[in-house]
């Protein structure tokens, strides 16, 4: 087999251009992809800045002949429906690959082709940053001045910052896979234990080669400080929690980040909210900016909205979990309720927090952390401000249960809404969260528990739930009351309660849980659940715990495989170990159990 059609098959072209001027200073990701190109017609300065652009497209995760689900950049089917915060949605032959996903038979019906094409995307992008990386190399080796030396630095910096990112994503769903630089020509190389180092190489010199601030002022491009953040990022999912306490403590002592004003800040589609001070790497997602089906908008996104009934017309895919709808019930002190007032062991089947399967609709006034109508659609509450959230708007009540998706959908009036496109109505210009700022504060103050500062994680928790507090659901009858004080009158469906931890935390275990609860609370159905918990090392007693419960809510999880070791990675797509095979044996090799 020839490498160049090896290269096709794996990570695909790479070379992607844009309309128009290349690229536009003010808005530099929102104009279309145009086909491909070879180096003779990129190389110049434009042809590498489009080059990179491509690059930064696949934050996105979706290009075309991949599937929307597969290649979504919120990772929902593999991190969300995966876990205890999702179901799949829809009804029980909808996209069954999702399915065997949830059910943890990661080998069968489809799932293999699912993975394939998220293995895809992942390597897409690699291709992309290493283009770039090799197309800078040869304008500067042909023509010395054509990129003056500090946007030469600027590119090659984003493009590392971009290759570490994809490489991550690759990493924490299959471990130790191929690793590819622009120097590689062999695109059949075997699985890399030495991956995280070689990450964390190219973040550490993208950090020396990127300025404190957007180029440009483009905001969207990263910058030394994504990059430093992202070093911490990556440290924590290794388990090098050491080293990463003062790489996170000096993002959130020094660099530019801070907290939204409030939680509908964070997810929404007002254009004056977008990139604000929490975003720290998001998908820049346009709409109505020329691309005739919508591309650039959340396109991978784009399955997960209320279905045929609410305003948005379909999909119904990604569905809270009964599980997760209940993690935000709070006690008097509006503390979580699972936690038990100290007691440490509230997975327990009979846990007060997790025992009632009935419907949590408006008007069941039983305390509750405001986040959870921030992230969760329930009937007879305001769906930001679409209107009470009504059961006609689910696809298959049984099959999915009666709660929607609600991070990722645009307001009414917020101008998001795409008009062209396969169902337009869910299709927007709301920028996607890779990475944000609670994030990060949350991964501190998980060091900071198992460096033994006890105190300065109850400290960074009371941050993230003193926010929390500030706004609730309004009635959403305007734009001005869809976020409104949490006691405020006009509320009649809830009763929104946040405490804050006025007690010392002394006990580690309860500090850990306590971190790891606000994590779920604050970052739920963001696609970060199931990593989360194989990163703690629970994954299988809550898995396992979840399933039987959540079987007598939604009995098609009847069907689950118990979950083990095995889960801990997902199997590598079949069709890329055997396109490894050289004379004979093959360079990739399966992980274990699959």
């Amino acid at each position: 087999m020839k490498v160049s059609t090896k290269r096709a098959a794996l990570v695909g072209t790479g070379f992607v251009v844009l309309s128009g001027a290349m690229y536009s200073c003010e808005n530099f990701l929102e104009t279309p992809a145009q086909g491909t190109l070879d180096s003779l017609t990129l190389g110049n300065r434009a042809g590498v800045e489009a080059t990179l652009v491509g690059a930064y497209r696949l934050l996105g995760g979706w290009v075309p002949g991949l599937d929307l689900a597969a290649s979504s950049p919120s990772n929902w089917v593999f991190a969300s429906a995966t876990s205890d915060d999702a179901y799949k949605g829809g009804e029980p032959g909808l996209r069954g690959a999702i399915t065997e996903l949830q059910l943890y038979n990661w080998t069968a019906g489809g799932a293999d082709s699912y993975l394939n094409d998220k293995w895809k995307s992942v390597y897409e992008g690699i291709s992309r940053t290493n283009a770039t990386l090799r197309l800078l190399k040869q304008v500067q080796k042909d023509a010395p001045n054509e990129i003056p030396a500090a946007q030469a630095r600027s590119i090659e910096g984003e493009a590392l910052f971009l290759r570490a990112h994809y490489h991550f994503e690759g990493w924490r769903m299959w471990g130790n896979i191929p690793h590819y630089s622009e120097a590689d020509a062999d695109f059949r190389k075997p699985n890399n234990s030495e991956l995280v180092p070689l990450i964390l190489a190219d973040l550490e010199a993208a950090i020396g080669l990127l300025s404190p601030t957007p180029r440009n002022g483009e905001k969207g491009r990263v910058t030394q400080w994504t990059a430093k953040a992202y070093k911490g990022r990556v440290q924590m999912y290794a388990g090098m929690t050491q080293q990463a306490l003062p790489t996170l403590r000096d993002v959130a002592n020094n660099g530019p980040y801070k907290l939204e004003q409030n939680f509908h800040r964070v997810w929404t589609g007002f254009a004056a909210f977008a990139n604000g001070p929490e975003t720290i790497l998001a998908y820049q997602a346009s709409a109505n900016d020329g691309s005739p089906g919508g591309e650039n908008a959340n396109f991978a996104e784009r399955l997960n909205f209320p279905h045929s009934g609410s305003p948005f017309g379909c999909c119904g895919t990604h569905q809270p979990s009964q599980n997760l709808v209940n993690f935000y019930r709070v006690d008097a002190n509006g503390l979580p309720l699972a936690l038990g007032g100290g007691d440490l062991t509230p997975l327990s089947a009979t846990a007060r927090w997790n025992a009632s399967s009935a419907e949590f609709e408006g008007g069941n006034m039983a305390p509750v952390d405001p986040r959870l109508d921030w992230t969760v659609g329930r009937d007879a509450v305001p769906y930001k401000d679409w209107g009470p959230h009504e059961s006609s708007w689910i696809r298959d009540l049984a099959n999915g249960g009666p709660y929607s998706p609600k991070k990722n959908v645009h307001e009414k009036t917020s101008g998001a809404e795409s008009k062209v496109g396969w169902v337009p109505t869910a299709l927007n210009s709301m920028n996607f969260h890779l990475y944000r700022f609670a994030d990060l504060l949350l991964m501190l103050a998980e060091a900071e528990v198992e460096a033994g500062n006890l105190e300065a994680a109850r400290q960074i928790v009371n941050r993230i739930r003193e926010r929390a507090g500030a706004v609730a659901q309004g009635p959403g009858t305007s734009s001005s009351n869809i976020a409104v004080p949490i006691n405020d009158p006009s509320i009649t469906w809830a009763d929104y309660e946040v405490g804050l931890y006025t007690t010392a935390w002394t006990n580690k275990d309860f500090a850990r849980s306590a971190v790891r609860y606000e994590r779920r609370l604050e970052l739920a159905m963001e696609g970060h659940r199931f990593f989360d918990l194989r990163r703690w090392a629970v994954i299988e007693p809550v898995l396992n715990e979840y399933i039987q419960v959540e079987q007598t809510r939604r009995p098609y999880l009847k069907a689950a495989s118990q979950v083990t070791g095995r889960h801990k990675l997902f199997p590598i797509p079949s069709v890329q170990v055997a396109l490894s095979n050289v004379d004979g044996a093959f360079t990739l090799q399966q992980n274990p159990g699959w």
